[in-house]
């Protein structure tokens, strides 16, 4: 158990920052990284707009606007925290680990 990596993306879908936090960690490369970080933006908006199921304190009175939050899957936890300004903090662990919400706030 332990985490394995955290990554900021800006609001435009930019790669802000990666960080491997662990031993376990897999090595990806930069360009891998900033792939990632576009797809993941892109994923999150579709699923904000895909989601049919409008959570309390949601901006959006259309619909859902949270986009993705968790993923668990694949031996790994991708957890993500959208700001006010719109930059994610993602942060990636092995299952199991505790407190993943708390580190990300």
């Amino acid at each position: 158990m332990g985490f394995l990596h955290l990554f900021i993306v800006n609001k435009s879908g930019g790669l802000i920052l990666h960080r491997p936090l662990g031993p376990a960690a897999p090595k990806i490369g930069t360009n891998e990284w900033l792939r990632i970080g576009s797809t993941f933006h892109s994923l999150h908006a579709i699923a904000a707009e895909a989601s049919p199921v409008k959570l309390p304190g949601n901006k959006n009175p259309a619909g859902a606007d949270d986009g993705i939050e968790e993923i668990e899957g694949g031996g790994v936890i991708l957890k993500c925290l959208q700001t006010r300004t719109g930059i994610k903090f993602v942060l990636t662990a092995e299952p199991g680990t505790p407190d993943l919400d708390s580190v990300l706030r």
